[in-house]
């Protein structure tokens, strides 16, 4: 009868602490469900923990648990089956809580920049798909930016939509195709000249390399020559085969051209219809800050558009005369290369210079060859310092390292009209990015409400502890 007696004892114990057990965990249950502030309740030891508290909640009263008997006497916890639960499982804080703050924002921050750069990286994957068709609109932008302000005048003289859309485009293509015409139509004329003048250049180069002081023989030039004629020879086929690419090249910029009138005579036309639609694809919160950051996109575009036609026409022309008067051949279609390559930010400045110096150099000596890098070297130092500065003024303001690196960016993905477009393309984003800085800082001032979800989680809590604050100290 006492070992009976003794054994419901310690059942009516263990029983006594799983009824403790259960009500202190339906009292966490209850204290998380409303987000108050809840003591754990004392456990079957007679320890007590501390639940967090939640901003904005009462605090729910602890549940007391029964009493539990204590166990009989020369028998211990382990003996009865019970471990005590440790004071770190019992009160046990939010994880978020726990996070240090810069790591939470920095594990913020990059998610997020993952997250832009696969999109950016899918967008660049369905650009170079699409590369004909993205550049050919790029170019219509362009041209249309030059030629707009031509429509608005004419459209003010009396003449309706349709017809000034048409005029202005129809010159203008006349005016691009004439250009075109003029420098296949000068480098053809003087083709023969050239090449005769570039072999007595060899010739001369050949002879000062003899009598120069680097020691240089005859025999090493005719191995040169010889290796050079062996090399052309022995890669005809990839010659061959680059012909027939650049017959494809020559089709695909065909194809753009047209593209690009296509789009360039309905942006002419139908430019307003076309932004109204685009701002409808815009959420309706962010609407107001985009329709405003439209028309000063399109001013930073049309800035950089003429200012950048004329000091291209203003480094042709001054350049031009100085390759005329040192009697260069070919000097007006260097010109026009050189006005052409202006599109082109720092690299085709280089470009088109070096390649003037060189057809000095082959054609009339070194002597002419410095005296026209003394020239280009002049009116590209005016640009950069006086015709930039004050042409294009605060409209188009891009530091230099960003021209470079947008340049290089553009050129690697996209050619020489992904060079053209890299510097418009950050001017009109940078244009963008401080328009709508102002304006959320503007609409905050205001009193507006923030656009996009408030916080949430342990930094909603934060936020409320810090706000409760500055109300008390108010």
């Amino acid at each position: 009868m006492a070992k009976r007696a003794g054994w419901i004892g310690r059942l009516g114990n263990r029983l006594s602490r799983v009824e403790a057990r259960l009500q202190a965990r339906r009292a966490e249950v209850e204290a998380e469900s409303i987000g108050a502030a809840a003591a754990v309740p004392v456990t079957a030891a007679g320890t007590a923990g501390a639940a967090p508290v939640g901003a904005g909640a009462a605090a729910h009263p602890p549940a007391t648990p029964a009493p539990a008997s204590a166990p009989a006497p020369g028998t211990s916890a382990e003996q009865h089956g019970h471990l005590p639960h440790p004071p770190a499982l019992r009160g046990r804080p939010d994880p978020v809580s726990v996070v240090p703050w810069g790591m939470r924002v920095a594990a913020e921050v990059s998610w997020r920049l993952l997250l832009l750069a696969g999109m950016l990286w899918v967008v660049m994957k369905v650009i170079s798909e699409v590369r004909l068709v993205v550049l050919a609109f790029a170019a219509a932008l362009l041209v249309t930016a030059l030629l707009q302000p031509f429509v608005v005048r004419l459209r003010r003289l009396g003449l309706p939509r349709g017809l000034a859309t048409a005029v202005t485009a129809i010159l203008g293509f006349v005016v691009i195709g004439l250009v075109g015409w003029f420098v296949v139509w000068q480098v053809m004329e003087n083709l023969d000249d050239l090449s005769a003048r570039v072999r007595d250049g060899i010739n001369e180069l050949k002879l000062w390399a003899l009598d120069s002081p680097f020691h240089v023989t005859e025999k090493q030039i005719n191995d040169i020559a010889k290796n050079l004629s062996e090399t052309i020879g022995t890669n005809t086929e990839q010659i061959t085969s680059a012909g027939l690419q650049g017959v494809t090249v020559l089709v695909e910029v065909l194809t753009g051209i047209l593209l690009a009138m296509f789009s360039t005579l309905f942006l002419l036309y139908d430019g307003k219809r076309i932004w109204m639609w685009v701002q409808g694809l815009v959420p309706a919160a962010a609407r107001p800050g985009v329709a405003g950051a439209g028309p000063r996109a399109w001013r930073t575009l049309t800035a950089y558009v003429r200012g950048t036609v004329l000091v291209a026409l203003i480094d042709a022309i001054f350049i031009g005369l100085g390759i005329y008067f040192l009697k260069v051949p070919m000097a007006v279609p260097l010109a026009v290369f050189i006005f052409l390559f202006a599109f082109i930010p720092l690299v085709g400045a280089v470009v088109s210079g070096a390649l003037a110096v060189v057809v000095a150099l082959v054609t009339q000596g070194p002597w002419t060859a410095l005296l026209v890098l003394a020239v280009v070297l002049a009116v590209q130092q005016i640009e950069g310092h006086v015709l930039q500065p004050f042409i294009l003024g605060r409209a188009v303001r891009v530091h230099p390292l960003a021209v470079v690196l947008s340049v290089a960016a553009g050129g690697m993905v996209a050619g020489i009209g992904g060079a053209v477009v890299a510097v418009p393309l950050v001017a009109v984003t940078n244009t963008v990015v401080v328009y709508l800085r102002a304006y959320s800082r503007d609409q905050l001032l205001q009193g507006a409400a923030p656009i996009g979800p408030g916080p949430h989680g342990s930094t909603a809590v934060e936020q409320a502890f810090r706000e409760a604050g500055r109300d008390q100290r108010a």
